[in-house]
């Protein structure tokens, strides 16, 4: 319940004990912005108007099982710390303009797909980030090509560890079987995967594989960066 819905609930000495903790530590160790390190925000409005300049570089890449794949720029400049701001600071705001990148990208490829489904996280990581950030960017973008999202469509059945760390075929095995697509939605259709970033792409592929093998026609792949390898 809002403390601000009339309900006096926002009278309650408990919360207005934590309304002035959180300001005491906003004022002792103030937010800074993951961009630039300036106080007050964890993404100031010097890194939004860089990041919305950046120009959109696309790179393609093959990677099977994906009929395509690409990502609109190498994972660095600008783009680096606003996929760890979107992704741990909670900056949920710049799902906008990296969604709008993937969707201008996804028009220059000239790609023609029936859906938008997006990397999903398990249930455990979900419940401790609160939000799936490839969702969000997925759903900014579907919006801005009136095409339909369906993060339903695709599952992660199996909890894995971090992928951090491990080389290309240890993070295959981590992934093995760790997807489950929903063949009522998937069956017959041409799917768009999105995800924030691509590095050596298991993670990718093995979505990818889950979505064949619930017989979609085609699976595309775009991320918003892929790392140099």
């Amino acid at each position: 319940m809002s403390v601000e819905d009339g309900s006096g609930q926002g009278n309650h000495p408990k919360l207005r004990l934590s309304g002035w903790v959180n300001a005491a530590l906003d004022w002792v160790f103030p937010p800074r912005c993951v961009g630039c390190a300036a106080v007050d925000s964890v993404w100031c409005a010097d890194c939004q108007q860089q990041l919305e300049a950046e120009p959109i570089a696309p790179r393609t890449r093959r990677l099977p099982p994906f009929t395509a794949l690409a990502a609109t720029a190498t994972h660095g400049g600008i783009l680096q710390p606003s996929l760890h701001a979107l992704k741990y600071a909670d900056a949920r705001a710049l799902a906008v303009p990296l969604g709008d990148r993937l969707a201008a990208t996804y028009r220059l490829l000239g790609w023609t797909l029936d859906m938008i489904i997006p990397v999903p996280l398990h249930t455990t990581r979900l419940r401790e980030r609160g939000y799936n950030q490839s969702q969000l960017i997925g759903e900014r973008m579907a919006q801005s090509l009136s095409l339909p999202c369906f993060p339903s469509a695709l599952t992660r059945v199996r909890s894995t560890a971090s992928q951090v760390g491990l080389s290309r075929s240890e993070r295959q095995q981590n992934l093995q079987d760790a997807f489950h697509a929903d063949p009522t939605l998937v069956s017959g259709r041409r799917i768009l995967l999105i995800d924030d970033v691509q590095t050596t792409g298991a993670t990718l592929q093995a979505a990818a594989h889950a979505l064949f093998n619930v017989d979609a026609v085609a699976v595309y792949g775009l991320t918003v960066t892929a790392a140099r390898l």
